[in-house]
């Protein structure tokens, strides 16, 4: 049942921020009694403290803005066993890399 609650509670905070008001726990438990759900006491209270000097409209907005990570992950090479590029990939490039190793390097890793 606390799992309602807990839904219960992330709606009201939500409504209090899009009318713009503070989000408090007597205003969360004053909603979830109008919309008729049983909430934990402690509920309410929770939210209040963790939104308290946030702004939630805000903290909404920002979700999933994050920025793309920098390589690009399409780019990245198939694992062992998975498909080629759709380009077919660089020929010098593969060159390269099978040219790269332990050898080239004058060391090894168990040396």
């Amino acid at each position: 049942m606390s799992s309602v609650g807990e839904l219960a509670c992330t709606y009201a905070c939500t409504i209090l921020a899009d009318i713009g008001s503070d989000v408090t726990k007597e205003k969360i438990t004053a909603i979830t009694q109008a919309a008729g759900v049983t909430v934990e006491p402690f509920f309410p209270m929770l939210f209040e403290k963790h939104l308290a000097g946030h702004d939630l409209v805000e903290l909404l907005s920002k979700q999933g803005s994050a920025p793309a990570p920098a390589g690009g992950a399409a780019e990245a090479a198939p694992a062992a066993g998975g498909a080629a590029p759709a380009g077919g990939g660089d020929k010098k490039a593969a060159k390269k890399v099978e040219s790269e190793s332990d050898d080239d390097m004058a060391m090894s890793l168990f040396d």
